[in-house]
Order: structure tokens, then C-alpha cells, then sequence
């Protein structure tokens, strides 16, 4: 069967709300972050070099990465849902937002968390990455105008990529109607929820 290694508080929370929605069963291995430092536990370094979650075992592969677990699953067990066919006008935006939101959205994120634990130290950097971070979510903002999902009419693996950079945004989603509402939606989904009750606790989400 389908293993994910699921670590709480992270991306592979997407890859399980994927599977619900996919309908594939699988199993948890579940993961805590250390404290105080919320790194994730040596233990994932056993079922992938790098040691970070998300990463999913199947049919004797072992994936990481959370776009390439998108594109596996979907390859495997999507039967053409979730994203446009190869040949329609919207396949090459999907794969641009596809890896927009790891490749460009969450750098400056990652750094505004990073920065955080340095105080003082780092006042100098600090414009800069808000200013990045304001850069993308008014482009995201922009290109949702008038939409439900980033790409075509119903949910794609673009909008399972796109859902942590919305969340990890936290506040600072605030001044972006559009977003606010694209999370709340995303979140609101049967398949998200049941995410959630298999996954546990996870902070980033306004259901729990």
C-alpha cells in the first residue's frame, strides 16, 4: 500500500488532502518536529537521505518532493483529473503555477520565518523579504481575480501545490481578498477536512 511519511506542521499535508480527494488508500507514518527548534526528527533521514517531509513510498519507489509526489499521483491514480490534458491552452500556466509555488513563493517565506528567530540581526533583510513576499501574493492576488482555482474551472494539482503557500502566509494574507477566500474554500473542501482528522493537528489550517 501507498505510504506517506508525514511530519505534523508540514507540506506533506497537501499530499494527504491529494489523496482523499484522489480516493487511493494509504497509510500514515507519522513524524514529530524536535523541540525546542522545530526541525523535523532524524528518523526521516532512515526512508530518504535528506531527511524531510513530505515523502511517499509506492509500488517500491520512494518519492520526495512535494510537485514530484503531486505529479506522480496524479500520473498514477489521477485518470486525467486535476490537471488539463497536455495539448489544452491551460496546461502550461498549470505547470508554471506548479512550480511557482516552491520554485518562487516560498523562498521568502522560509526566510521571514528563519529571520524571525534572529531579532536584531536581521533588520537589514527584513524589507527585502516582505518586500518579495508582497511581490508574489499580489500576483497570485492578480491572477485569482474572478476565479475560484488557479487554473481552469475545478481544482488542480496546482491548487494542492499553491494551498501551503497561502497558509504558511498566515497574517499577511490579510490585504488579499481573493486569497483569504481562496483558502477558506480550499479549506472548507470534504476531502481537505478528512486531511486533516488522518493527519492531526496541523496549525496552518483555520478547521484545526
Amino acid at each position: 500500500m501507498l505510504t506517506v511519511h508525514h511530519l505534523n506542521d508540514s507540506r506533506s499535508q497537501r499530499i494527504l488532502w491529494l489523496l482523499e480527494e484522489l480516493a487511493v488508500p494509504y497509510e500514515i507514518v507519522k513524524y514529530q518536529r524536535m523541540s525546542p527548534v522545530p526541525y523535523a526528527p532524524r528518523e526521516l533521514k532512515g526512508v530518504h537521505p535528506l531527511g524531510k517531509s513530505p515523502v511517499i513510498t509506492d509500488a517500491g519507489r520512494t518519492i520526495a518532493e512535494s510537485g514530484a509526489i503531486v505529479e506522480y499521483l496524479l500520473d498514477r491514480y489521477g485518470g486525467g483529473r486535476f490537471r488539463p490534458a497536455p495539448q489544452s491552452t491551460e496546461y502550461w500556466p498549470y505547470v508554471q503555477w506548479i512550480h511557482f509555488a516552491e520554485g518562487s513563493a516560498m523562498l521568502p517565506l522560509l526566510l521571514a520565518l528563519y529571520t524571525s528567530r534572529l531579532g536584531d540581526g536581521a533588520a537589514a533583510l527584513r524589507p527585502r523579504i516582505d518586500a518579495e513576499i508582497a511581490n508574489h501574493l499580489s500576483y497570485m492576488e492578480q491572477a485569482l481575480q474572478g476565479r475560484d482555482y488557479f487554473v481552469g474551472a475545478g481544482l488542480s494539482g496546482a491548487d494542492i501545490m499553491l494551498s501551503f503557500v497561502v497558509e504558511a502566509a498566515g497574517e499577511r494574507l490579510r490585504p488579499y481578498p481573493s486569497l483569504m477566500a481562496y483558502r477558506d474554500r480550499l479549506q472548507a473542501r470534504p476531502a481537505y477536512r478528512r486531511a486533516l482528522q488522518n493527519g492531526g493537528p496541523y496549525r496552518f489550517s483555520q478547521h484545526g
